[in-house]
């Protein structure tokens, strides 16, 4: 028989890993003949039969750790467990298939301790957080003052209007890393849609950029002055923005309405962007195009956004999508027919009028072109159009969406945004 305890040993390897060589020897040094027993069956259980498992990576075992301490109130094992946490352990692999890092940021702390407040209760996530702000401290982390008025939901960024009019309501993310972004970054929406079109892209963005989203004149919180409107007019909204938040050049990403507003943006004010994501989006309707855009009008103007609604519905969506994702669907049909019917109507005359492929070839900054295979409102040979006027253009077809591409194939369209934005000086 192999005298040699494995389980002993890959416990101690894992808990070493995670605790660190200082911690573990000094509870090895003052084991005795009353806690030996104990110290042998915690590291062959706890940290062999448990941390030893690979079903869970090390991280999420440990923020597993964190959240049960805290909801139990077992404060001396959450310090130990979250003073870890934060050093890191001692970097070794824990022999789980699991060779990631293991630490906690103070953020994802923070994030854990929100949670616990909801499902363990207030005091106990309170007394975590003194807990760690104690911690943070003794390891010299930077604890900037901040007033409790100017925190931003992390997943919605922090709200405003324009001074300037017709008032413009956009939100702001600020890099989650602390640092410098690497871009700011603006998403411009589509018609009927507002800023939250873009969430789910926008906090993935948000880990290392500026983050704006904001709603075009006539819809969500911006203002909705009488239209008809022109694509001009909503270029110049965009650039008063940034003027005011002296931001520039960025990275316009825009679907449908957004793109063309980007496509507007960067050949009215080319100072203000530094690469361009044109996503479902035309550069200009023939005359059956306008024609149908003028029914679309002369239908609300008659019967209100009611009628057109479900009909939009189908051009957004795909067959499948319907499908699978009926409350989505039904989310955006409410969020189009809450859309102000001056302001939707003003926009569709912007849309309707828009034509600047003549001018594409002048857009000298990158750009994307997405398409979706299955988008009727926007085919796809009116994107391959501007990738094709446009210098340097490139073209990505996604496969199995139709004209909300962001929400339909999130997937592959953050993936081709993310990509291009890694290309970017």
């Amino acid at each position: 028989m192999d005298p040699y305890d494995h389980d002993l040993e890959r416990g101690m390897r894992n808990r070493r890993a995670l605790l660190g060589d200082a911690w573990v020897n000094k509870s090895i040094a003052s084991a005795n003949a009353f806690t030996a027993d104990f110290q042998n069956f915690i590291t062959r259980y706890a940290w062999h039969e448990i941390w030893g498992r690979p079903g869970l990576d090390a991280k999420t075992r440990r923020i597993i750790v964190l959240a049960i301490t805290c909801a139990l109130g077992r404060w001396e094992e959450f310090e130990l467990h979250l003073r870890a946490a934060l050093v890191g352990g001692s970097g070794a692999s824990l022999g789980a298939g699991d060779d990631g890092p293991t630490g906690l940021t103070p953020e994802e702390v923070k994030e854990v301790l929100m949670q616990a407040a909801i499902y363990a209760g207030v005091p106990a996530a309170n007394t975590g957080v003194s807990i760690a702000v104690k911690l943070l401290r003794e390891l010299g982390r930077e604890l900037p003052p901040q007033p409790a008025t100017e925190v931003a939901h992390t997943g919605s960024g922090r709200s405003f209007r324009t001074a300037s009019t017709p008032a413009l309501h956009y939100t702001v993310r600020e890099p989650r890393s602390k640092a410098v972004p690497r871009h700011t970054i603006v998403l411009g929406h589509a018609l009927g849609c507002d800023a939250s079109l873009w969430d789910a892209l926008a906090n993935g963005l948000a880990a290392e950029h500026r983050v704006i989203c904001h709603d075009h004149r006539g819809h969500g919180g911006s203002d909705a002055p009488a239209g008809p409107y022109t694509m001009a007019e909503l270029a110049d909204d965009a650039e008063r923005l940034l003027a005011e938040l002296d931001a520039g050049p960025v990275v316009w990403i825009g679907l449908s309405l957004g793109g063309m507003v980007g496509q507007e943006l960067t050949l009215r004010h080319p100072q203000r962007v530094k690469a361009l994501v044109i996503a479902n989006s035309t550069s200009g309707f023939d005359a059956a195009g306008r024609n149908a855009w003028s029914e679309r009008i002369a239908t609300i103007e008659r019967d209100g956004l009611e009628a057109i609604a479900d009909a939009t519905m189908q051009r957004w969506f795909s067959a499948p999508f319907h499908a699978a994702q009926p409350a989505t669907v039904a989310r955006w049909r409410r969020r189009v027919v809450s859309t102000s019917v001056q302001g939707y109507l003003g926009a569709c005359h912007a849309v309707m009028q828009h034509d600047c492929t003549a001018r594409l070839p002048r857009i000298g900054v990158p750009t994307l072109v997405l398409a979706g295979a299955l988008d009727q409102g926007t085919p796809v040979a009116m994107s391959q159009t501007i990738a094709q006027a446009v210098p340097g253009a490139r073209l990505v077809v996604i496969g199995d969406t139709a004209h909300l591409s962001a929400l339909e194939q999130p997937g592959p369209f953050t993936a081709a945004v993310h990509d291009f934005i890694a290309g970017l000086a």
